[in-house]
């Protein structure tokens, strides 16, 4: 079993981890969405999000752009930490990461540079995807 926690401002992974309206939570199970909750973001405090769903048993949480002492915070909290996700609906966010094909950025919250390069203009004899 895995509960996995995104972020979601305006039915979207919100890409400042702060700025969020609520947790989209989905449950699970062999590789399978065996629920789907929407949670109130607890107040921001520091570490107030990590030990909140921590406490309500999450396994993974999604972010896009987090600070380094978030992702520790999390991190001794048990959770499995996945930044750089792209600010989509949160559902196909988890559904990515079920068939393996969530490809995370780099960790730091002002690069905004990954994504961009694909957008239509296929540069050809390059031939490789870092995955």
């Amino acid at each position: 079993m895995k509960r996995i926690a995104i972020p979601t401002l305006n039915g979207k992974l919100s890409s400042h981890f702060g700025g969020s309206e609520y947790f989209s939570v989905y449950d699970i199970d062999d590789n399978k969405i065996l629920s789907e909750k929407l949670w109130p973001v607890p107040e921001h405090t520091p570490g107030a999000y990590p030990r909140y769903l921590a406490e309500q048993q999450v396994t993974d949480v999604i972010l896009g752009g987090v600070g380094q002492q978030a992702i520790v915070l999390f991190q001794q909290n048990n959770i499995n930490v996945i930044t750089g996700a792209p600010s989509v609906d949160p559902k196909s966010l988890v559904l990515q990461l079920i068939e393996g094909n969530l490809l995370a950025g780099d960790n730091s919250c002002d690069s905004d540079h990954h994504g961009h390069e694909h957008n239509g203009e296929h540069h050809h004899g390059h031939g490789h995807h870092s995955h």
